[in-house]
This record gives structure tokens, sequence and C-alpha cells, in this order.
């Protein structure tokens, strides 16, 4: 049987995770069916945006997505906005801004500070015309905070809705899950869609519209099974396709066109 068609819609191919053993890692995806990756730029420095579209510049398979992930938003270098504008205004392998977003789990960088650097990044992406990506994730105790609902508002209250909104990696509650779809978002399920606590997961993705699907791997974190505990590649997002063929009673193959599909749609990518 021929490998399904799937786009990976957030992978960090990074040589500081991948090394010498990258193009191998390419290699292995493109054979698992892989037709394209967005290959997500977002470190504490530039280098992370830079290698990004370095590697959307080499590969036609391969387009940038560039922000600075809220864990690192205090430490952002100088001129980093600045840089990030120009390359989404001008750069044609760059299709989307981001991840950005709000990170209360961890809490690496202060709220206050992610918030004002989420405003920021929504703003680059409506003048850029470019998609956001986003990264949101809630505290496991309620009383921590809501990550979700506050990034809906300052969505809202900036504008951030006029371009697509990719929520990437979502975790949130199946209510959470409805309140992205009623603003429009995309909602992209990772490898924690296959684990035995990921039900709501699962019920989100059976409940979205059709069109409003996609799937990755952020790779090199959070491979599913039967891959978990390893460092997660983007070949492994098959495993999360099955998945999502499972919960909406689709054929693999069908799965795959559709979210590759819903992800040329959402990053307005070539093909």
């Amino acid at each position: 049987m021929p490998a399904p068609q799937v786009i990976d819609s957030h992978c960090h191919l990074e040589l500081k995770d991948f090394g010498a053993e990258r193009e191998a890692v390419i290699a292995r995806a493109r054979a698992a069916g892989l037709r394209h990756f967005v290959v997500v730029g977002s470190g504490s420095s530039l280098e992370s945006v830079d290698n990004a579209v370095a590697l959307a510049e080499a590969n036609a398979d391969m387009s940038a997505a560039i922000g600075i992930h809220p864990h690192d938003v205090a430490r952002m270098p100088e001129g980093a906005l600045a840089a990030i504008e120009r390359l989404a205004t001008t750069h044609p392998r760059v299709c989307a801004v981001g991840e950005t977003g709000l990170d209360y789990h961890y809490d690496h960088s202060p709220r206050e500070e992610q918030r004002q650097a989420f405003r920021q990044f929504i703003g680059i992406a409506r003048r850029a015309r470019k998609p956001l990506t986003l990264h949101i994730r809630s505290h496991n105790d309620p009383a921590r905070g809501d990550a979700h609902g506050e990034a809906r508002q300052i969505l809202v209250e900036e504008g951030g809705t006029e371009v697509p909104v990719v929520v990437h990696c979502f975790t949130g509650t199946v209510e959470d899950a409805r309140r992205w779809l009623d603003l429009g978002a995309y909602l992209s399920f990772s490898g924690i869609a296959t684990f035995k606590t990921g039900e709501p997961l699962r019920q989100a993705a059976a409940l979205a519209p059709a069109d409003r699907i996609l799937v990755e791997t952020d790779c090199p974190y959070l491979a599913p099974l039967p891959y978990r505990g390893k460092r997660n590649e983007p070949a492994y997002v098959v495993e999360t396709l099955k998945v999502i063929a499972q919960v909406r009673r689709l054929s693999l193959e069908d799965a795959g066109a559709l979210t590759t599909a819903n992800t040329r749609a959402a990053f307005r990518l070539p093909g």
C-alpha cells in the first residue's frame, strides 16, 4: 500500500537536535509520504529563525514559520521583532508568523511580557498578511490562569482573526476547541492525540469541521505512540494521522488528503 500524503504542519528541524542525521530524517519523512514541511524557527534567538528560513530556501517542499516562542520573549534579542517582520513581509519562503502566544504551564517568561509580545506578533502578521501559528498552553490547575481564554481575547482585540490562525499542538479542552473554531481558527493535532490521556483531543478532532484539522509532530518533541519517549521526527506524523482517520471514520488515504488540503489552505502553501 502506498504511503498516504501528509504535511507536517509544525516541526523544528534544528541542527542542535538532529545534527548530521538531519538529512536522513528528512529522507525518511519523504519516504513516509510527507509532501511538505512547515519548519518553525522560534527559539530564544534569531539563529533558529535563520535556520528555518535557510531550510525553506534549500528545499522546495519546506516553508518557514518564524517568531519567538512565549518561553523566550523575556530574553528576546534586540532587533528581533524588526528582523522577523522584515522576513515575514519580504521573504517568499516565509509562510507564517510564530509560534507565538501564551504559555501559562511553565511561565518561563513573565505573563505580561508574553502578552505584550503576542500583541506585537499579531501586528506583524497583519501587516505582512501572513497566517499566525499559535502556542497556547494553560496550567493544569485552572486556578493558575486560562491561557486559551486570554489568547482568544487578545487575538480579537488586536484584529488577529483578519489572517488565518492555526492553534498548533492543540492541548485545550473540548470547549476550548469549540471557541477557537468559532473564531475561524484551525486546530493542529500532535502526537499527544495518540496518548491514553489524549481523549479530549480526540473528541476535539472528531467535532471540528472537516476543513479545520491539521496534523503535526512538533518534533523533536512529543513523539506519538508507539515512539513515545524517543526523539520525534516528521515521519512519525503518520501515527497522528491514523488517530484522525479513526475518530473521523476515514481511510488513512482520505485523512491524509483532507489534512494536506487544509494545511495548504491555512498556510497558503504551493501545490
